[in-house]
């Protein structure tokens, strides 16, 4: 385990470097689980929309952190714990309003989720690892296209309205598969064929292009475990709607 002063170092490296944000994120894992599981009183798995926030509060930790603030780690379980207890205030207010991230409200989300199974603990550590593993192929695979988890978070869209249409649109790709043999080619999001195929504006799709992006790359083969967790969010959506 880093020593402070090693984590404030890494923490200023990661402030102006996605990779390295991405990097010291992943490291983290347990440490934001074991975060978030305290906030709601039970184990944090992967499949919970709070391990999703508490990853996104833990990378505004890094873009916020000052040596004034304190330890760096006390100040990311500040802020977790913040963002939770805010998202358990609107999800009682707002019922219904499920990202394709994870998230139910109108944050925003991300592509770091995973475990299937929750019912048996004995199989959990398993489950993590692979799942940190898909993180960690499918971070290196977004290099490639230029965008990152915190581009995500970034431009995924706010209103219900919008992150409808950016589901229809996925759908509409994942039936084409063409589409997402293009994405994978030319390493560039294939918007005229995709507004004209799904109906969404692609004025729509230019202005979440990044989020579009990375929920079509999980869409392709090698990330069993995001994608069937991505399936669980939707149905769990459409049954709230």
């Amino acid at each position: 385990m880093q020593n402070e002063h090693q984590i404030i170092a890494m923490v200023y490296a990661a402030k102006d470097d996605s990779q390295k944000a991405d990097n010291l994120i992943r490291d983290y894992i347990p440490f934001i689980r074991s975060e978030a599981s305290k906030c709601i009183s039970r184990l944090c798995t992967e499949q919970d929309d709070e391990f999703s926030i508490a990853m996104f509060a833990f990378y505004e930790a890094i873009t916020g952190y000052e040596r004034g603030r304190g330890t760096f780690l006390s100040y990311a379980s500040m802020l977790i714990r913040s963002r939770i207890i805010d998202y358990q205030r609107k999800e009682a207010r707002h019922r219904g309003n499920v990202s394709l991230n994870a998230e139910t409200d109108d944050e925003g989300g991300t592509v770091m989720d995973g475990i299937a199974d929750t019912k048996d603990r004995f199989s959990e550590r398993d489950d993590l690892d692979a799942t940190k593993q898909e993180i960690a192929e499918l971070s290196k695979v977004m290099a490639d296209f230029g965008v990152s988890f915190s581009d995500v978070t970034d431009n995924s869209p706010k209103q219900e309205r919008t992150m409808q249409a950016c589901a229809d649109a996925i759908r509409y790709a994942v039936e084409n598969s063409e589409l997402l043999d293009e994405l994978l080619r030319t390493k560039k999001l294939p918007i005229a064929r995709l507004s004209l195929g799904s109906g969404v504006e692609r004025k729509t799709l230019e202005r979440h292009r990044k989020y579009l992006l990375v929920m079509l790359l999980i869409q392709t083969n090698g990330y069993e475990i995001i994608r069937g967790h991505l399936k669980q969010v939707l149905r769990r959506k459409e049954r709230r709607t």
